[in-house]
């Protein structure tokens, strides 16, 4: 039986959509992260979306055609990962932008600013998700940003407490995450990178918030969390601020045991010890085993190596194999070609 195969989140975005990622900066900014983005929507909507529906459709296509049996909606609507959820939220003003250190200091950027109580506004995701789903009849994940990357991400005057300050957007993340679930969402992925680099709040509070965002979906639905250990500012850099290689440890008892099924964790670009994987004793793990900030291509065998390797730490029907984290920073014909032998390696095995 061939590994289950699945992506993570974003997808490279054609030209008529803006981008800001890595190499992709076409009309959007990190020190600015929705004014060029507003404009962009309120210049003419109807064409917006279009361009949106247009590309989205195509990068689950993509997906598919590389044979990806779990493709996402490539994130095509998102100036950000994490802002595009904010901007639905209630008691955070894009109005107000600090200017922040965030993952430990690895980077700065200016961020908007928790003012008051809170709260979900309507419902959006389950649009996303109907989009990306009329492309495809393989099941679509859907992702959202977890608590601690939203607080790591945004500046607090409100809460001045980050396990309150986590506690409501979990709270209000579940209701979006429900609603998706009602629509027919089956695959609802928490991104939570921030819990590398801080694992003692993960332990102490964030594991817990993260449940939290899951309390009420349907058995049905799988519920997965994604932790990767960073990005770097341009493709093929490897000497770049990561997450400590020990982080995936130190959190890997409270993953096992949070209401997840499935744990995605990168492994391409810096192997981990396997012995990881043997803590994970009833949960699925996605295992990144393509490199998302390199160009290099890898090769069928080589991939199916790092999965045999797995493989005699994990049992079979609980690994899925999957790219380190999203494919924003590459070109599509390079992401293409690497989800294309990732599914061959898959199912060499």
């Amino acid at each position: 039986m061939a590994l289950l195969t699945t992506t993570i989140g974003a997808y490279p975005k054609p030209d008529y959509v803006p981008a800001i990622s890595g190499g992709q900066s076409r009309g959007l900014t990190r020190a600015e992260p929705t004014k060029a983005y507003d404009v962009f929507l309120s210049a003419s909507p109807a064409d917006a979306e279009e361009r949106f529906t247009r590309a989205t459709r195509e990068a689950v296509r993509d997906q598919v055609g590389a044979g990806i049996d779990v493709p996402t909606d490539g994130e095509i609507r998102r100036e950000h990962y994490v802002f595009y959820h904010c901007r639905h939220l209630r008691g955070i003003d894009f109005g107000r932008l600090v200017r922040k250190s965030m993952r430990n200091d690895s980077w700065q950027a200016e961020v908007p600013t928790v003012c008051g109580p809170i709260s979900a506004g309507p419902p959006f995701l389950p649009d996303d998700w109907r989009c990306a789903r009329a492309a495809s009849d393989r099941p679509i994940k859907i992702t959202v940003p977890g608590p601690m990357t939203i607080t790591d991400t945004t500046a607090d005057a409100h809460y001045g407490d980050e396990r309150a300050l986590g506690a409501a957007l979990a709270d209000a993340l579940n209701v979006e995450i429900r609603a998706l679930a009602d629509a027919g969402c089956a695959w609802i992925q928490v991104d939570e990178p921030v819990m590398a680099r801080y694992p003692d709040k993960a332990v102490d509070f964030g594991i817990d918030n993260l449940s939290r965002c899951f309390h009420g979906v349907p058995e049905a639905v799988t519920r997965c969390v994604h932790v990767c250990c960073g990005y770097p500012a341009v493709l093929d850099e490897e000497d770049y601020p990561k997450a400590d290689r020990e982080a995936y440890f130190a959190i890997a008892d409270g993953l096992e045991a949070a209401l997840v099924d499935v744990i995605s964790i990168e492994d391409a670009h810096r192997h981990n010890d396997f012995g990881l994987l043997e803590r994970f004793a009833t949960s699925r793990v996605a295992l990144g085993v393509i490199g998302i900030a390199r160009t290099r291509i890898e090769p069928v065998d080589e991939i199916v190596a790092r999965l045999e390797e797995a493989l005699e730490h994990i049992d079979r029907n609980r690994l899925i194999a999957a790219p380190d984290c999203g494919l924003i920073m590459l070109d599509r014909a390079t992401a293409r070609a690497k989800l294309a032998n990732l599914v061959l390696a898959a199912r060499a095995l």
